[in-house]
């Protein structure tokens, strides 16, 4: 049996007593205790406080604690076990209603192509528990107090190395902010930009849809521009108004265009003219496979460009571990906005991802990763070719994931829900469409093995063939 719900019976047990009703304390305590096993508060196997200690905070005496622990075992909600602890009857715990799994009409699929899910098997614990080690026996104990609202030095130092390294950035340690990932550093970021005047939002389309809600809670009217082949239609953006626009410029999510020199010379010079912003999401850059590496933005205009990067696709979004690179314009007012969202991300969390970068741990991960990511890539794109051939896959050579247009004879709502019904989960291009456009679907393939793979892309032809009759 297990031991690990309490400290081994010297936990407290909060039991409501009124001393002036006339009900004998002890059964007052066997019927506090025996109430809570049958709501499934205290739920099987739970150590209760030792009677000597529950007496003390309870005040009472030891002998009231002991009668009703022994009634309650009588009546079979308790057991007492060897070594002098009691813990709640597995027989007598019911399962809390809130744990109870809720009915749905359909179970999730069997295998998911859901965008957005790395290899979280792969998570290199061993080389993080390494820097956990460092980190506390290491830290000075000031360094567990409150951080300004950027976040941890050491992480900023790390970050910003590594950043200028690999994605060429013009990063300075006293420009970045740690944020709990894109989801809250866009928020406020957005937030702060209303705040001081700016208007409209423009988005790439298609894009994910889930910063056009965050926009309008702050106050910022969205707009679509269209995505060409070399990034985002500049011309359209001149066009729409907007004073802030967010692009995936290393590879487009979902089409995986990667932005042009000529396409970014172009939004630098509208920023500069137009007095605006570019939020450069660089959400899944690290992992290329048939290119060489696209540099960032922000090092071509730091003064111009917020640079937002995250550990969610490559160790895991469990972390929620992200940063942004800001112009200094921004510094000052985004750490107010954060210090006074969360008060900071998690010192730990910070200080141990900052020595796990700093020993070049990320970059081995990184390493190890590509190769196997690009096997899934192959598998998938092959697979492709060989069962739905006229599913032509576009965004290949880089990323975790490939999108593909739909034939004319093919409705995307038809193919993803047979595909539901043969237990694939695959995902169409409408929620990411502002303005409303062609028909496809997007594969993420991150989270999947081989053998899974092959067998959802055979699910998928299924599915085709199945709407196609």
């Amino acid at each position: 049996m297990s031991r690990s719900r309490t400290n081994s019976g010297t936990g407290e047990l909060l039991v409501e007593l009124r001393r002036d009703s006339g009900v004998p304390l002890h059964q007052q305590l066997e019927s506090g205790i025996r109430e809570r096993i049958r709501q499934g508060l205290l739920r099987a196997d739970t150590v209760l406080p030792a009677t000597r200690a529950l007496a003390s905070d309870l005040g009472l005496s030891r002998g009231v604690v002991v009668e009703a622990y022994q009634q309650l075992v009588a009546e079979g909600y308790l057991v007492s076990r060897t070594g002098g602890y009691t813990q709640v009857a597995p027989a007598a715990a019911r399962i809390p209603q809130h744990d109870k799994a809720k009915p749905s009409l359909s179970g999730p699929p069997r295998i998911d192509f859901r965008y957005s899910r790395p290899d979280v098997s792969q998570f290199p614990r061993a080389a993080w528990l390494r820097s956990i080690r460092k980190v506390l026996n290491e830290t000075p104990h000031d360094a567990l107090a409150y951080l300004d609202g950027r976040g941890s030095v050491a992480l900023h130092e790390a970050l910003s190395d590594y950043l200028n390294r690999v994605r060429g950035t013009s990063a300075v340690a006293e420009n970045m902010l740690i944020c709990n990932g894109f989801a809250q550093g866009s928020r406020l970021l957005l937030q702060v930009l209303a705040a001081a005047g700016y208007r409209k939002l423009a988005v790439e389309d298609p894009s994910d849809n889930e910063l056009r809600a965050v926009a309008a809670a702050a106050g910022l009217e969205s707009v679509g521009v269209p995505v060409l082949e070399t990034g985002l239609d500049v011309e359209a953006l001149e066009r729409s108004g907007a004073d802030v626009v967010l692009v995936t410029a290393a590879h487009q999510f979902p089409t995986g265009a990667v932005t042009s020199a000529g396409t970014r010379a172009a939004l630098v010079e509208w920023a500069n003219r137009r007095g605006g912003l570019v939020i450069e999401d660089d959400y899944d850059a690290e992992y290329r496979y048939d290119r060489e590496p696209i540099g960032a933005m922000q090092g071509l205009a730091p003064d111009r460009v917020a640079y937002a990067g995250t550990a969610s696709k490559t160790l895991a979004p469990g972390l929620r571990l992200g940063w942004m690179i800001l112009p200094d314009w921004l510094v000052e007012p985004m750490a107010e906005a954060k210090f006074v969202d969360d008060r900071g991300s998690s010192v730990l969390d910070q200080m141990t991802f900052a020595d796990f970068v700093a020993r070049g741990e990320f970059d081995r991960h990184l390493r190890r990763m590509r190769p196997r990511y690009r096997v899934l890539r192959d598998t998938l794109v092959g697979r492709l070719a060989e069962k739905v051939p006229d599913l032509q896959p576009i965004g290949v050579s880089a990323g975790l994931h490939v999108m593909t247009w739909l034939p004319p004879d093919l409705s995307e709502a038809e193919v993803v829900r047979a595909a539901l019904e043969r237990g694939l989960g695959v995902y169409g291009l409408a929620p990411y469409w502002v303005d409303g456009g062609r028909e496809g679907l997007v594969f993420g393939y991150g989270g999947l093995t081989e053998k899974a793979v092959v067998e959802g892309i055979d699910l998928l032809a299924e599915a085709v063939a199945a709407v196609r009759r």
